[in-house]
């Protein structure tokens, strides 16, 4: 009797311990803050990955490089598996390949339904780069129109020269430059320090992100010039996608379809809300520029555009007619 007890309790456990170890446990790295809107859609999605598995898979999002990488190495790491995961901005990827430079083309694409459409048509691209590399794209998300966090409100050219703007890719660089400003392309986890230092005066990214590194401390104003409104993608590595039942996967790519519904609603008040946020924090907000300094930094912003069409070649021209098709 004994004996028969002891092996059922030993092969209870056995069974526990192998449920238990084909449970998968995922990292999920973001370098940025769980305010963010990107932070809350990595946590909204981990959350509903748990509710829709059961548990079986679990996902941990490290906010704001807390695993020591940036947009700019998780398209590595998730791809050679040191990442399950990631929440990565496209900004950062233009390197690896041009067409992830599409949504934050200057001005291009100026409302909500804009941007959507813009990712909706460039969708099957994404996926087919990250596919090549071991990776599948899960969701996509939109950030809040870029603008100008500074000392001083931006409103004409003059206002730009020789101030040392934070910037965040080529496209960005470029159109700075040749608006009369001094840019300082930069990873966003870097910006606090740099700010802190004065290697940097000026910080051109959404008033989301600001608002969620509470850029108020070190700057005054923020001017809405409406730049771009840039996607982030949440990717997995491939490996970590094969390794789950197809119940499991199922209720991955719902839980993703959910996250993604949420991160494109949390878009439709952000501004206005972000907005009073810095306003609450002493901070004055232009909302809208004049249209001749507008034009001018639209002027700028044209060789790149005409530069990146002409070397990205075929699949650019084709979403960029379908985009203008509409």
């Amino acid at each position: 009797m004994y004996n028969g007890t002891l092996l059922g309790a030993l092969a209870g456990l056995s069974l526990a311990t192998a449920t238990s170890a084909f449970a998968a446990t995922w990292d999920l790295s973001s370098e940025y803050p769980v305010s963010s809107l990107q932070g809350k859609t990595a946590d909204y999605f981990a959350k509903a990955v748990a509710e829709k598995t059961g548990g079986e898979v679990e996902i941990t999002v490290h906010h704001g490089a807390a695993l020591g990488y940036k947009s700019v190495d998780h398209f590595d790491a998730v791809g050679d598996g040191a990442l399950q995961a990631a929440s990565s901005a496209f900004v950062f990827w233009t390197g690896i390949n041009p067409i992830f430079q599409l949504s934050s083309l200057p001005f291009l694409a100026p409302t909500s339904k804009d941007v959507h459409d813009l990712y909706e048509l460039a969708k099957p691209d994404y996926e087919k780069v990250l596919e090549e590399n071991d990776q599948m794209l899960l969701l996509v998300t939109p950030w809040p129109s870029s603008g100008l966090w500074g000392k001083k409100p931006f409103t004409s050219t003059a206002d730009l020269e020789d101030v040392k703007v934070r910037t965040y890719d080529v496209a960005s660089t470029e159109t700075v430059k040749n608006a009369g400003g001094f840019p300082i392309q930069i990873s966003w986890a870097d910006v606090p320090a740099q700010l802190s230092t004065n290697a940097i005066d000026a910080v051109l990214t959404s008033a989301n992100g600001g608002v969620g590194a509470q850029l108020w401390e070190m700057q005054s104003d923020f001017t809405n010039v409406n730049y771009a409104s840039s996607l982030q993608a949440i990717h997995l590595n491939r490996d970590a996608w094969d390794d789950l039942s197809e119940n499991e996967q199922a209720a991955v790519k719902e839980a993703a379809t959910e996250a993604e519904n949420y991160g494109w609603g949390l878009l439709a008040d952000a501004t206005a809300n972000d907005f009073a946020t810095m306003r609450e924090n002493g901070m004055t907000v232009t909302e809208e520029i004049p249209a001749e300094f507008s034009q001018a930094l639209s002027v700028a912003a044209q060789p790149f555009i005409d530069k990146w069409l002409e070397e990205t070649g075929e699949r650019a021209q084709s979403i960029m007619t379908a985009y203008k098709d509409r």
